[in-house]
């Protein structure tokens, strides 16, 4: 019975193909549908169950990928094999397996770029973490944008190739175009790879104090091609990130103490003991202070108006307005300690011996 049944559909005639071949298309076209959307549900389900037992949101990003597999994937898919048991036209074929290709390409580009924003966001959160996230934002975006257009590039060439056209004179052609575009934008390609190396060696961020050349002041923003400094005069700098790679950048947030040497001139004729108790006084008004730490003081020579000690301190902090806050106490005690002491300051002054005839 059933093979007379097969028989009969065999002889029967339908277009190109036999009643039989148009019902193993259509039951291979419903199988495939079905199989494709219950392989689909089992990963998400399992998916789902691993995500509860791991702290990993991956797993998230997995669920989310295939959760936005939608039916005309799966309807493509399930046409294309099942019209391999047909008999179709050559332009039907065709149609068929361009939009097979299409929607197969564009599904894992999707999917790539959704793992992009993924490790993007990552890096984002992970930079919040260390104070740091204008920046990271601004070089995210770029290589965000950077990835997409590379993948999206790729697929139409995949795709193009696929679909039979000879792609070698066009990707010779792009690498051509490519080296002309490259030649004209250098310099903005120079800065925008100069702006991700800033990032990578982190030799500044964002509120450090920077010397350039003689230019300094503080950093406010770190962008693809130039990077803004607030400097002491108050006006913005704005300096292309090339040349801050290729000069000499001084980190003052990076100082974690301050050396500091200073010159104390008393007058001559200034007695002995007096001038040996200054470095005891300066020692003293030092020690003080909290976040000093005395290096040394001692007479060094004879100016040629004055009789000179050197003076070497650290300064335990690299905020600028604390250690100003330190030396000024440090010279108002000298001063006043000095006055006590009847130990003269020196200051400029010249003899001039008159000779009578």
């Amino acid at each position: 019975m059933f093979n007379s049944m097969v028989y009969y559909l065999q002889s029967l005639q339908f277009g190109s193909n036999t009643v039989f071949d148009w019902i193993q298309a259509l039951l291979l076209f419903v199988g495939l549908n079905l199989l494709l959307k219950i392989i689909q549900v089992i990963i998400i389900v399992r998916l789902k169950r691993l995500a509860g037992r791991t702290r990993t949101d991956f797993d998230d990003v997995l669920i989310k990928i295939f959760t936005r597999i939608k039916p005309p994937f799966y309807i493509l898919v399930s046409i294309y094999f099942a019209t391999q048991m047909l008999s179709v036209s050559g332009l039907a074929e065709r149609v068929i397996y361009v939009a097979f290709v299409l929607v197969a390409i564009y599904e894992v580009i999707q999917a790539l770029s959704r793992l992009v924003d993924y490790f993007i966001d990552k890096y984002i959160r992970a930079a919040e973490e260390n104070g740091d996230v204008e920046q990271a934002q601004t070089m995210a975006s770029a290589a965000s944008v950077f990835v997409k257009v590379v993948l999206w590039a790729l697929g139409i060439v995949l795709a193009l190739s696929n679909l039979g056209l000879n792609i070698t004179s066009l990707v010779a052609s792009l690498g051509i175009g490519g080296i002309a575009v490259a030649l004209a934008v250098q310099n903005i390609l120079g800065d925008v790879f100069s702006s991700f190396s800033i990032y990578a060696d982190k030799p500044f961020k964002l509120g450090d104090f920077i010397v350039v050349g003689q230019d300094k002041g503080v950093v406010e923003k770190i962008g693809l091609k130039s990077t803004r400094i607030r400097t002491l005069q108050g006006e913005q700098l704005v300096i292309s990130n090339r040349e801050l790679t290729s000069a000499r950048v001084q980190n003052f947030k990076k100082l974690e103490k301050r050396r500091t040497s200073f010159i104390i001139g008393v007058a001559y004729g200034t007695v002995l003991e007096k001038l040996k108790s200054i470095p005891d006084i300066v020692t003293e008004i030092i020690q003080a202070e909290d976040k000093v730490e005395l290096d040394r003081c001692h007479f060094v020579g004879f100016g040629d108006s004055s009789l000179n000690f050197e003076t070497v301190f650290y300064f335990d902090s690299p905020d600028y307005g604390e250690y100003m806050d330190a030396l000024q106490r440090i010279n108002f005690a000298l001063y006043e300690r000095f006055t006590e002491a009847g130990i003269e300051f020196a200051f400029p002054t010249q003899t001039i011996h008159l000779a009578r005839d």
